[in-house]
């Protein structure tokens, strides 16, 4: 692993909790002490965390690192959460997307199927988002019709947020609402690490007659800063081969609907 490779997966291994020890980077990257602390303070450099004693959090003013950075963690996992989130979506659906990188796979996902692909004289599916990718990958589809919210761009996640997105949503009615957090915890629900963000996600569920979270393995258990939302907002979980019977059981306990993507 040269050090390009290194100072991301590095950032990688940040986004997964907003914080990190050197101990951590050594013992999952295989370097040394010393090398850790260099890359930290690199990164640190370039404003993309700030350093701690002993390790990072991440940066004040980047509660969620870019996607560029994020897009190659769990993505077999986040791909299999993708098919069986379009799976559950019929031909002629109005679904709302986050922003996010599990949000980004759906988005392929549906732009796969051949039956939204047809061609055809009405749209073959309606998508509601406030990500800006996201948004760019459909609009070159024509049998999807896309809809963007308004908002403040959010730089760090590409999502529009504020009271411009919540004016469009408030105007909108959805079949499907497929929402990434950062932790799904079964006492505390879903969270975000930015509270604008949370606040757009809730509002987008709440519009929808089936609001689905969507989460790799490594989110559950895990408490970010905002809550998404109030209890029983969402009534499905869709998670991938990783999470453990006993972590299913407990969110099953709490309500959800648990699919397991394979």
């Amino acid at each position: 692993m040269n050090r390009a490779e290194r100072l991301g997966a590095v950032l990688d291994l940040l986004a997964e909790d907003g914080q990190l020890e050197v101990d951590t980077i050594v013992e999952r990257l295989g370097v040394s002490p010393a090398t850790a602390r260099r890359d930290l303070d690199a990164l640190a450099q370039q404003q993309l965390l700030t350093r701690t004693r002993g390790g990072a959090v991440a940066h004040s003013v980047a509660y969620d690192l870019p996607i560029r950075y994020k897009n190659q963690q769990n993505p077999e996992a986040k791909a299999a959460i993708a098919r069986a989130a379009s799976a559950l979506v019929p031909r002629g659906a109005v679904i709302g997307l986050c922003g996010g990188t599990t949000a980004t796979a759906i988005a392929d996902a549906l732009m796969s199927r051949a039956d939204i692909m047809e061609p055809a004289p009405d749209p073959s599916l309606t998508v509601v988002t406030n990500a800006i990718n996201i948004a760019m990958q459909l609009a070159m589809r024509p049998q999807i019709k896309t809809v963007v919210t308004g908002g403040v761009v959010h730089a760090r996640s590409y999502e529009l947020v504020g009271s411009y997105a919540d004016a469009v949503l408030a105007s909108v009615t959805l079949d499907f609402a497929f929402i990434g957090v950062n932790g799904i915890d079964a006492n505390v629900g879903p969270t975000s690490h930015d509270e604008r963000e949370a606040a757009v996600n809730a509002l987008m569920a709440a519009r929808a007659t089936n609001a689905v979270l969507v989460a790799d393995s490594s989110k559950i258990d895990k408490r970010a800063f905002a809550a998404i939302g109030a209890p029983r907002l969402f009534t499905t979980l869709i998670t991938d081969a990783g999470a453990t019977e006993e972590q299913r059981e407990r969110l099953a306990d709490r309500g959800y609907d648990v699919i397991v993507a394979k």
